[in-house]
């Protein structure tokens, strides 16, 4: 992996710093500065999936409560009337991951904080689905989908958390078989702690609990509910600890200039309060192979995000039809609902060729 920052010059800029990124396969991406767009939202509390629906781009996020955004595109947004949920068994709720199948019906995915643990002080997030048939309009609550099963830690130092599931993004794979989960994992040993992933059949969609399994040791057969995970990005000091060091809130996306999966980061390091240190990306061809996944690499250093706390970097593309999870060459960067960024990707370059002649 290389890292670099250089001087550039776009525009009405004078000079500006490009973040730039490449990785072992050879794709690259550039992260530059560019005219400030905001989602109307007063408040941005985790990752805001978006889906098309009939022409019109749907944004949604969450405070504890869904939020609905609607549009033409990413410049052009308004806050619309917020979905119903057919039941308050889960709130509060953070939608974090929506579909839109073929026929209509749109699937998502949410946070769940339960109340009431360590005295009020502390919860335990998992991981549920959503479904709906009438435009997001409403949505039925179809269950809690990943759910740790270590023991809640009433004396983690981190301030939000005492264990469980959360922070997530999901993707629907090229070959339209599985769905796959990127979480936060925050409680249970320390060398199980961090970013790790679970996936789901693409026929269970309607039906998810009990049809989501975790990776763990290699295999995809953990339960969503209650089972082990091997993260694949674990803590470098656990989340129990008050000055934890460990990547959370992934964004992944799939790239259509570069063929591959990208993935965003948070990056909390290293004092009390999740301090932002900075936004990471790592690039990968295969989900059902962690083992593909590229190291993750600084794109944007915290001082240089302008607000605080810059959490949850996703991207938001700006093509036809892009969204979230899917995007070209140019989307743009979004941190906390705000997009001063947009980034450029660039495609694997051809291996090198010989073509010097042979000696007689």
């Amino acid at each position: 992996m290389l890292y670099a920052i250089r001087p550039f010059n776009v525009g009405l800029y004078l000079t500006l710093w490009i973040f730039t990124l490449s990785a072992c396969f050879g794709q690259s991406a550039f992260v530059v500065p560019a005219p400030s767009v905001y989602l109307p939202s007063a408040v941005i509390d985790g990752n805001s999936p978006s889906v098309w629906v009939n022409g019109e781009l749907k944004i949604f996020t969450s405070t504890g409560d869904p939020i609905l955004m609607s549009g033409t595109s990413i410049f052009d947004l308004w806050q619309d009337d917020p979905p119903s949920i057919s039941s308050a068994d889960h709130f509060p709720i953070w939608i974090e991951a929506v579909w839109r199948d073929e026929d209509g019906t749109i699937y998502a995915w949410y946070h769940h904080e339960p109340q009431g643990l360590c005295g009020g002080k502390l919860t335990a997030p998992e991981i549920g689905a959503l479904v709906s048939k009438d435009n997001a309009r409403s949505f039925q609550d179809l269950g809690i989908v990943l759910s740790s099963g270590d023991p809640v830690n009433c004396g983690a130092q981190n301030g939000f958390f005492a264990g469980g599931h959360g922070d997530f993004s999901v993707v629907l794979d090229r070959e339209q078989k599985f769905f796959y989960f990127l979480f936060g994992n925050y409680g249970g040993p320390a060398a199980n702690q961090g970013v790790a992933m679970a996936r789901m059949a693409f026929e269970n969609r309607a039906n998810p609990v009990g049809a989501v399994y975790k990776l763990s040791l290699g295999e995809w057969t953990e339960p969503g509910i209650g089972g082990a995970v091997s993260p694949i990005l674990p803590a470098v000091r656990g989340w129990e600890r008050s000055d934890t060091d460990s990547f959370w809130g992934p964004a992944i996306h799939w790239n259509t200039a570069i063929e591959r999966y990208v993935v965003l980061l948070n990056h909390a390091c290293c004092k009390s309060g999740w301090p932002q240190e900075g936004i990471y990306a790592m690039f990968g061809h295969d989900l059902s192979d962690p083992a593909t996944w590229t190291v993750p690499t600084k794109i944007l250093d915290a001082s240089q995000i302008g607000f605080a706390p810059g959490y949850y970097p996703q991207v938001m593309g700006i093509g036809p039809g892009e969204t979230d999870s899917i995007a070209g060459d140019q989307p743009r960067l979004f941190i906390k609902g705000i997009s001063k960024w947009q980034i450029f990707f660039s495609p694997p370059e051809p291996p090198a060729t010989d073509d010097t002649e042979p000696t007689p």
